[in-house]
């Protein structure tokens, strides 16, 4: 069975006051002590302990923690051997930058069906920014905004701060635990409106919502349509742009595989979105406005070169194996774990089978609060899944477990049976240990 390595009761991290003080006095790298003015960063390879890849890690729905070696080897490459920005220069290594980064716009929008010039995606630090550029570029003082219960708070707080200071009004459709919504009351809702926000698919239920239905609704009506798209982008064969969409959210560090930091907003030609962070771009310094033209009229500053050569190999891993062969593993082991958790006694499965959704099951055990479930998976188990409320607590509220959260299994491009197998063998122990009150689940 798997153990932690590291364990707060520790005699490695104990001893006396005397010795504890004698190993805070000791130089660290680069002649720092503890306590100066100085940071200190683990020695290389220290951390290995820790990998996910050593682990059963099922959090692909937060992050791709395991990744491709490809993309560790691009960031590397781009660092010891490009290093300098794109468009800030037209010296070879600036260059060499700019052409990563049209690359890698190209192969966004490749993975993720997004049509015409690449350049229309602008880069930005993550889905969070890119949500946050879209709502506050188009909507304007008491505008009407209409979004679901099953929206992120990357969307939900923006709104909401938008309330505040714009005034703006909102309004949420009505939606149901099976992931569904009522699209006679979004008929409704949409009239007068100014922006429609979706997800794409739900990182609570999985489900798909149903954008195709909703976009025409919106843009019979005039409204602009923004997806977030951070769970479906790399994870499912699944075109937002091709469904309606003005403006499209990704984030690059989970299905496409990149590095935290990488993300990005397509805009549809002809859609206006007011730049939400101002600055310079590396061109058209004369003026004081942000250029018109695209990507530069959103992308203020230095981007994150290195992350975003990480995304580029990350996308060309997600081509060279297919969005849909991705998606056809991971729904089969969806369709395992959730089969397997759902004949469980004592177990709640609160998101529906949705084979054609997101690879995640959401659940919770009688008589234990989801995060100690999590504790206890990764300490007895090595699993490693997410307690709480996922930053969704609208959809929480529908499913009835607003206040204690829930526990989420999400699989990504590296899930595997074994994975699968050591969750269902952590849960239903820690489950039957619940039932007959023997620790381990191990009857006597």
């Amino acid at each position: 069975m798997w153990r932690r390595r590291f364990t707060s009761g520790s005699s490695e991290r104990g001893g006396s006051r005397e010795a504890r003080a004698s190993r805070a006095a000791r130089p660290g790298p680069g002649g720092c002590r503890k306590g100066a003015d100085c940071v200190l960063f683990p020695a290389p390879g220290s951390l290995g302990s820790l990998s996910p890849s050593a682990m059963h890690y099922l959090d692909y729905a937060a992050t791709s923690a395991v990744r491709p070696e490809s993309v560790a080897g691009a960031v590397h490459d781009f660092l010891v051997n490009v290093g300098a920005s794109p468009g800030r220069g037209g010296y070879a290594p600036s260059v060499e930058s700019g052409r990563i980064a049209l690359r890698c716009r190209r192969q966004v929008a490749r993975v993720m069906g997004l049509p015409g010039d690449p350049g229309r995606i602008a880069f930005m630090m993550n889905a969070t920014h890119a949500l946050n550029t879209a709502i506050h570029g188009v909507v304007g003082q008491g505008d009407p905004v209409v979004i679901t219960p099953f929206d992120h708070n990357a969307v939900l707080r923006p709104v909401h701060a938008l309330s505040t200071t714009r005034g703006v009004e909102i309004r949420e459709i009505p939606g149901a635990p099976d992931g569904t919504l009522d699209l006679e009351a979004a008929a409704t809702l949409l009239e007068g409106a100014r922006l429609l926000v979706v997800n794409a698919v739900s990182n609570v239920l999985g489900t798909i919502l149903p954008l195709p239905e909703l976009a025409s609704l919106a843009r019979e009506r005039g409204v602009l349509v923004l997806v977030d798209a951070a769970q479906s982008a790399g994870h499912l064969p699944h075109h937002p742009a091709s469904m309606g969409a003005h403006m499209v959210a990704f984030t690059g560090h989970k299905g496409l595989l990149g590095p935290q930091g990488t993300g990005g907003l397509w805009v549809e030609e002809g859609t206006e979105v007011l730049p939400f962070c101002t600055g310079g771009t590396g061109g058209n310094s004369r003026l004081r406005e942000m250029p018109a033209t695209y990507p530069d009229h959103l992308e203020a500053g230095t981007p994150n070169a290195p992350g975003i050569a990480g995304l580029l190999a990350g996308c060309q891993y997600v081509l060279n194996e297919g969005v849909e062969v991705i998606h056809a593993r991971e729904a089969a082991l969806k369709a395992r774990l959730h089969d397997g958790l759902s004949g469980m006694k004592g177990v709640r499965v609160l998101s529906p089978a949705a084979p054609e959704g997101a690879a995640l099951v959401t659940l919770t055990l009688d008589g234990m609060e989801p995060a100690e479930v999590a504790r206890r998976l990764e300490d007895q188990w090595g699993v490693l899944a997410r307690a709480g409320l996922h930053c969704a607590p609208e959809a929480h509220r529908l499913l009835g477990s607003r206040d204690s959260g829930a526990l989420r299994l999400s699989l990504g491009w590296a899930s595997s049976d074994a994975d699968v197998d050591q969750a269902l063998a952590g849960v239903d122990a820690i489950s039957l240990s619940l039932r007959t009150g023997v620790p381990g689940g191990i009857p006597a």
